[in-house]
């Protein structure tokens, strides 16, 4: 291959790159366990303000709602220095406010759910007691509960709470202190947060001018291109993906009131929370809420299961396509791809996350592809216009070889 001095620094470079990702590869392979104990520690370092990052693209979304629209035609220097801090209180007054509703809602119907289980499992242990003659599947558990020697059952239980008591003890220690550290890290995630957005004007300029200021101008429009597209999908899918699972669970909750099947408020809060999930979500809330309703009723947990089924095929093909529209740029199965990746990297967090960056990746590629097909297609239409010249070209001079013989 015939290198053309100009590219051959380029072609150095290209030589260079590939070489150093080859090489960084391979030592990753070869020193797999210790990789990976340095990523899960480098992780845990910066969960909380991973955590942070993420509660403030959360907030962010009906901050900016409420920031904008909240005395944008005044000029006041009240307004304009206070608009942000109210926005933000707004959002946050708001967001507490569901998570209290939904508390509300939940526990009390979890509570009386509970209560019905330990009061069935009771009743079962009671019969176990008195009846010796209850068999199930042809098996005698009577007679087998009889023939049980109990007191060396109880002996041996005490026997090992004297020899794990330490293991006991260091695990409940630990799941304190894991409690206890879940709250301090949510506590700084919080806080992180909020910095975030009160100063999120300043740290975009800082960012640019680092930018503007360090990487080349090609690249640096790339990255700023790059980062509106991600900033808008997210806010986009945020705003769509609530406003579908508010709708979802409030037709299931009315569905099941209609129906009369029990835990209604509990089971549609459940379906909607978990329908911020895309896709798998609403199968996992109807699962948790089937296996409640069961506890009291059989038939009903059937006739609810049978009613989410005919609400979800309504929302995918009618409530889904209408509320999120053009909002998300990616084919169903993207979604589903991505959600299965990010919830095994990232957990709940993950499948949160997975769907705008997964439309961010999507619409970029896109992006890159028609630039390139107008370019290939600009180069062909250059290649038969050359032609055409050439052609031109080699007739006039043909014909000027004519004259010049007569």
């Amino acid at each position: 291959m015939k290198i053309i001095p100009e590219n051959k620094k380029k072609f150095t470079l290209w030589i260079i790159g590939i070489a150093t990702i080859c090489i960084l590869l391979f030592v990753t392979f070869q020193n797999l366990n210790s990789v990976s104990k340095a990523i899960s520690t480098f992780a845990d370092i910066i969960s909380p303000l991973l955590l942070g990052f993420f509660f403030a693209l959360i907030l962010n979304v009906p901050m900016n709602f409420f920031e904008s629209h909240l005395w944008k035609n005044s000029s006041k220097p009240f307004f304009v220095r206070f608009r942000r801090p109210i926005a933000f209180i707004i959002s946050l007054v708001i967001i507490f406010g569901i998570v209290v509703g939904i508390f509300c809602l939940v526990i009390p119907e979890l509570g009386a759910s509970l209560k019905i289980i330990i009061q069935g499992a009771t009743d079962i242990i009671n019969k176990l007691r008195t009846d010796d003659k209850i068999e199930f599947a042809g098996i005698p558990i009577g007679d087998f509960i009889e023939a049980t020697n109990w007191d060396e059952l109880i002996e041996k239980a005490q026997n090992f709470l004297k020899d794990q008591g330490g293991t006991i003890v260091n695990t409940a220690f630990s799941t304190i202190s894991n409690f206890i550290g879940g709250i301090f890290n949510f506590f700084i995630s919080f806080v992180f947060a909020i910095y975030i957005l009160f100063s999120k004007d300043k740290l975009k300029n800082q960012s640019k001018r680092f930018i503007c200021a360090w990487i080349p101008e090609k690249a640096s429009k790339i990255i700023f291109h790059v980062c509106a597209v991600a900033s808008k999908n997210f806010s986009n899918f945020t705003s769509g993906q609530t406003l579908e699972a508010v709708i979802l669970g409030t037709l299931c909750m009315i569905g099941m009131f209609i129906l009369r099947i029990p835990y209604a408020p509990m089971v549609g809060v459940l379906v909607g929370i978990t329908a911020l999930i895309p896709v798998v979500g609403g199968f996992i809330g109807a699962g948790v809420g089937a296996f409640m309703i069961l506890t009291v009723s059989p038939i009903k947990a059937l006739i609810f299961v049978i009613y989410l089924i005919i609400l979800q095929q309504l929302e995918n093909n009618l409530i889904y396509p209408k509320v999120m529209g053009s909002r998300v740029n990616l084919p169903g199965l993207w979604i589903l791809a991505a959600v299965t990746v990010g919830g095994g990297i990232g957990g709940v967090f993950g499948m949160l996350l997975s769907v705008p960056v997964a439309s961010t990746a999507y619409v970029l590629i896109k992006e890159a592809t028609l630039k390139k097909e107008k370019s290939l297609h600009k180069t062909k239409d250059e290649e038969i216009q050359d032609e055409i010249v050439s052609d031109n070209s080699e007739a006039f001079e043909l014909s000027e070889i004519t004259k010049t013989d007569e």
